[in-house]
């Protein structure tokens, strides 16, 4: 992977702590980054990718997909979750076994044991993509967590605070990193600046994200 954050200083495994109930957990996906590649292109196949609309009518720089019982769409219209997928007219693809044990694992190591995602909005980011600042809000349930799996390319991560004028710190986020948020900090602003191109050996010139929540 092309050195863009002085990759080569950061630990590979490891947890850090970002937030009063926010927590890196460095590199911990790797081991199943094959498994999650695999499920991406699976969920793809059957849902393909797309750069959905804001409710201002501008089109998204990241393409979008969805896995599990239900999806996270955008249009005019606003923000929500639906069972069916609008441009297949069908359920979204189910969630892959290797996605939600995962998910569940990284959450119970972060201190939230029983989490139960029941949809995975899967982003790819190509360079010059972002995702400005805002937050995870269109969750029936603000209890549970939200945990967000990090592949291919690096990128920097903001996290700020509930109001979105507070201070973001900016985190660098590898291949396999897992962040996870709740409690005090589940409804905190976040986004991921500009990303720079490079190439990954597992997920070429694309970071892909894999998030979790319980809808």
């Amino acid at each position: 992977m092309t050195d863009l954050f002085g990759d080569a200083d950061l630990p590979q495994r490891g947890r850090e702590d970002l937030a009063p109930g926010a927590v890196l957990l460095r590199g911990y996906a790797g081991p199943e980054a094959d498994a999650l590649t695999d499920g991406i292109a699976a969920v793809a196949a059957i849902s393909p990718f797309r750069h959905m609309v804001t409710r201002g009518g501008f089109a998204m720089s990241v393409a979008m997909t969805n896995c599990g019982s239900g999806g996270w769409v955008s249009d005019r219209r606003g923000y929500r979750y639906q069972a069916l997928d609008p441009e297949t007219g069908a359920p979204w693809p189910a969630m892959p076994a290797p996605f939600r044990a995962l998910a569940q694992d990284a959450a119970a190591e972060a201190g939230y044991p029983g989490f139960a995602p029941d949809v995975c909005l899967i982003n790819r980011y190509q360079p010059g993509a972002k995702m400005a600042l805002h937050q995870d809000q269109d969750e029936a349930d603000f209890s549970q967590p939200i945990v967000s799996v990090s592949l291919g390319l690096a990128a920097i991560f903001r996290f700020g605070g509930l109001n979105r004028s507070d201070p973001a710190r900016k985190v660098p986020l590898l291949h396999g990193d897992v962040v996870v948020w709740g409690g005090p900090s589940r409804l905190y602003f976040h986004g991921i600046d500009s990303l720079k191109p490079g190439t990954h050996p597992v997920c070429g010139d694309v970071r892909l994200n894999l998030t979790f929540r319980r809808s």
